[in-house]
C-alpha cells in the first residue's frame, strides 16, 4: 500500500515534469514523454524482460529507452522541430509494434497475463524487486536533479533568448529519459498526465519560468493520479479499471473546460 502510494506520487511528478521539459525543449505544446517514442521504448524493454527473463523490468526499460534516446538525439540534428514531432509519432508507433510482436509471442499465457496486468498501470507492483525500486528511485533523482539544474537555460531557450547546443539538448533528453523510465518501468505506461497536465498548467498561468510549471504540473499530476488510483481501487463497480483509461475519462472534461474557457 505505502509502496504503491510512493509510485503514485513519483509518477505524478516524473511524467508531467518530463512532459513540460519536452514542450520547452521543442517549443511545441504537443511534446510529451511519449512523443519521441521514449514511453513506447520503456514498454518494449519491459516486455522483452518479462518474456525472456534476460534482465529485470527496470533494466530492460532503461536499456531500450536509452537506445531510443540516442536515435532521437541524432535525428534532432537533421530535422526541424515540426518534422521531429512527426518522426517521433511514427517512431513511437514502430517501437510499439515491436512490443506487440514480443508480447503476442509470449512463451506462456501466464507471462502474457503478467505483462498486460503490468501494462494496466494500476500500481499493483507485481514482480517488482527491491533492486528494481532502488534503480527506479535513482533514475528519478537523477532526472529531477537535471531538470532543476537546467531550468534557467531551458526557460531562456523556450522564450528564444538562447538556442541550446546539441550537447545541452542531449542532456535534456537524458533527463526526460530518466524520469519516464523511473515511472514506466515499475508502474507501466500512464497516459494523459505527461501531455494534458503540462498544457493545463500553461493555460492556468502564463508565466514562462519552467520552475513554476514544474511545481504546478507536479501538484496537479499527483492529485489527478491519486484520485484515479483511489477510484480504481475502491470505486470500481466490481470491474477491473485500468488507471490510464480511468484517468483519461475523469480528466478529459476538466481539460475540455480549460481549453474552451481559454
Amino acid at each position: 500500500m505505502l509502496l504503491a502510494l510512493l509510485y503514485v506520487i513519483l509518477s505524478g511528478i516524473a511524467l508531467p515534469v518530463g512532459g513540460i521539459q519536452m514542450q520547452y525543449l521543442w517549443r511545441n505544446q504537443l511534446g510529451d514523454v511519449y512523443s519521441l517514442g521514449l514511453g513506447s521504448a520503456a514498454c518494449l524493454g519491459a516486455a522483452a524482460a518479462t518474456m525472456t527473463g534476460w534482465c529485470s523490468l527496470t533494466v530492460g526499460s532503461f536499456v531500450c529507452t536509452l537506445l531510443c534516446t540516442v536515435i532521437c538525439f541524432f535525428v534532432t540534428l537533421k530535422v526541424s522541430t515540426q518534422n521531429l514531432i512527426t518522426f517521433g509519432i511514427l517512431f513511437g508507433t514502430f517501437i510499439g509494434s515491436l512490443g506487440t510482436i514480443v508480447v503476442t509471442n509470449a512463451p506462456t499465457p501466464e507471462l502474457m497475463k503478467t505483462y498486460y496486468l503490468w501494462g494496466a498501470a494500476n500500481f499493483n507492483l507485481e514482480g517488482v524487486t527491491a533492486g528494481n525500486i532502488v534503480f527506479s528511485l535513482s533514475l528519478f533523482a537523477a532526472g529531477l536533479a537535471c531538470a532543476l539544474l537546467s531550468s534557467g537555460s531551458l526557460t531562456r531557450h523556450f522564450t528564444g533568448g538562447i538556442e541550446l547546443s546539441p550537447m545541452r539538448k542531449a542532456l535534456q533528453l537524458l533527463s526526460i529519459m530518466c524520469l519516464v523510465t523511473s515511472s514506466v518501468s515499475i508502474c507501466g505506461p500512464i497516459g494523459f498526465i505527461s501531455l494534458g497536465v503540462p498544457n493545463l498548467s500553461r493555460i492556468i498561468t502564463k508565466k514562462t519560468d519552467i520552475r513554476i510549471h514544474y511545481l504546478l504540473s507536479s501538484g496537479m499530476g499527483i492529485g489527478l493520479l491519486l484520485i484515479t488510483w483511489l477510484v480504481v481501487r475502491y470505486v470500481n463497480f466490481g470491474i477491473y479499471l485500468p488507471v490510464s483509461a480511468t484517468m483519461a475519462i475523469l480528466a478529459l472534461p476538466l481539460m475540455a473546460i480549460a481549453i474552451f474557457k481559454k
